[in-house]
């Protein structure tokens, strides 16, 4: 079935329902003469009718389109497939997805003083606009799923010769996809391996910045030997550090294991791309990824200009 445009809704002030309209218009900022509309990353909101349907059956009330202040509600389109950074095009407009679910706003919301719920928070699709035009009912939506690119570096000789295996790789992998696991992202984790040597670690990272690569996890390299080179080629690729990552790191297992401290592992950024290096070893990536975890959703949204902050 073919995903369409059910109706299209605006409400001139927050916290209230919005009533359907012939059409609408979506410039910049949004739809136009909209309370949501502005310079944010939720200017225009999507909700589907069929989870409108199961939320009235629940409740034993109807509910029209618009009464969870969605702009666009829509017929057919799985928003359970719907993930962030994704694109709807609505005819001829054109939306990136900057967020799923949003905080309740409780009783400033008119559907939830009602009927003390409101599916809103867990399933509405947010967007910014990127190309603006007419949306009415009947209007076609195609979801395109936009992949999260992530590759898996280990810089090893050893490994790189084959004489022993290379686990802190697959340590890695394994620690993101468990991150990512149930996550509304779409994630591609491949994984490579080179030896220690600055040109090839280079050439490595520059072809995936080609590709349009999200985020990069180089293991090993990372300490004070004489083949140690990824932080000085990590730093001349990347446009920018993000010191406190690996700073924090570092003081956490440092004060028990002091050997941590030689660890000269750093982050970065080189346009839209995240570059994280950190220690070889097994035991090190079993820190480390935790705490990279905590803030990597939040950087990719930042730097997309999608972040709520």
């Amino acid at each position: 079935m073919s995903a369409t445009v059910l109706s299209v809704n605006i409400s001139v002030e927050k916290g209230t329902v919005k009533r359907p309209v012939p059409e609408i218009r979506i410039d910049e900022l949004g739809v136009v003469g909209d309370a949501h509309a502005g310079r944010w990353h939720r200017q225009v909101s999507v909700l589907s009718r069929e989870l409108m349907d199961d939320f009235q059956q629940q409740m034993g009330r109807t509910i029209g389109n618009g009464e969870f202040a969605e702009n666009i509600t829509t017929r057919g389109l799985d928003l359970g497939r719907v993930g962030v950074l994704d694109r709807l095009t609505v005819g001829e407009v054109e939306l990136e997805v900057t967020q799923i679910g949003k905080a309740c706003h409780g009783d400033a919301c008119a559907i939830f003083r009602e009927v003390g719920k409101c599916v809103m928070p867990r399933e509405g699709i947010f967007g910014c606009v990127i190309r603006g035009g007419v949306v009415r009912p009947g209007t076609l939506i195609e979801h395109r799923a936009r992949p999260l690119r992530i590759m898996v570096l280990t810089a090893s000789d050893r490994a790189s010769r084959g004489e022993y295996e290379d686990r802190s790789g697959p340590t890695v992998a394994s620690a993101l996809n468990a991150f990512f696991a149930g996550k509304r992202w779409h994630p591609q984790i491949r994984r490579s391996l080179v030896p220690d040597d600055a040109v090839a670690l280079l050439e490595q990272l520059r072809s995936f910045e080609r590709e349009q690569g999200d985020v990069v996890v180089i293991t090993g390299g990372t300490g004070i030997g004489p083949r140690d080179v990824t932080p000085e080629v990590v730093c001349e690729f990347c446009d920018r550090t993000i010191p406190g990552v690996m700073e924090s790191i570092r003081l956490k297992y440092g004060a028990e294991q002091p050997n941590a401290l030689l660890s000269r592992s750093v982050a970065g950024v080189k346009g839209t791309l995240l570059v994280y290096a950190i220690p070889g070893s097994v035991r090190a990536v079993g820190e480390y990824m935790p705490e990279i975890l905590k803030t990597l959703e939040h950087a990719l949204l930042m730097l997309h200009a999608s972040d709520a902050h």
